[in-house]
C-alpha cells in the first residue's frame, strides 16, 4: 500500500449550518458545498474546499449515529478523523491486516461515492484514519 494525498479532515459538529457560518466568517471560506444526507452512515455531510484539501463537516442524523457518541464526549464538536486516498481499497485493507492493523468493518461507500474503511485509532497513534479509494478523475 502507498499512502495517497490527504483528501479531507472530518470535523464532527452538532450543527452544520452553524459550522458553515463559522468557517465563512472567521476563515473566509467561500467554496462551500451543499449539505447532503448520507443515510448509510447515519450523518449529514457538507464539504468546504480549501486550496489543498477539504473539510468534511459531519452532523449526526440522530442519537443512533456514530457521530452522536463522539459529540456526547465533545459537545462543541471537533476533529473526528483524517482521510487519505489509496489506489485500491482492498489491497490497502489486505496490507494493513497483514501488518497487524485493525480495520473497522468492511468497505462501504463514503461521501465521495467511493469505497472507504477506517483504521482503529489505537493502531494510528490515537488518530482515527479513514482510507478512501481515489475517486475517478482525481489525482
Amino acid at each position: 500500500m502507498t499512502l495517497g494525498r490527504l483528501n479531507h479532515v472530518g470535523v464532527a459538529t452538532p450543527s452544520i449550518a452553524k459550522s458553515i457560518e463559522t468557517y465563512r466568517i472567521l476563515l473566509g471560506a467561500a467554496a462551500i458545498g451543499e449539505p447532503f444526507d448520507l443515510p448509510a452512515q447515519g450523518v449529514k455531510v457538507c464539504f468546504i474546499d480549501t486550496p489543498n484539501t477539504q473539510i468534511e463537516l459531519i452532523e449526526p442524523y440522530d442519537d443512533a449515529s456514530p457521530i452522536a457518541s463522539f459529540l456526547a464526549k465533545n459537545p462543541a464538536g471537533g476533529q473526528h478523523h483524517v482521510c487519505f486516498e489509496v489506489a485500491d481499497i482492498h489491497a490497502a485493507i489486505a496490507d494493513l491486516k497483514a501488518k497487524g492493523a485493525r480495520v473497522l468493518g468492511e468497505p462501504r461507500i463514503g461521501a465521495h461515492g467511493t469505497p472507504i474503511v477506517f483504521v482503529h485509532p489505537k493502531d494510528m497513534g490515537g488518530v482515527l484514519v479513514e482510507l478512501m479509494e481515489t475517486p475517478h478523475g482525481d489525482h
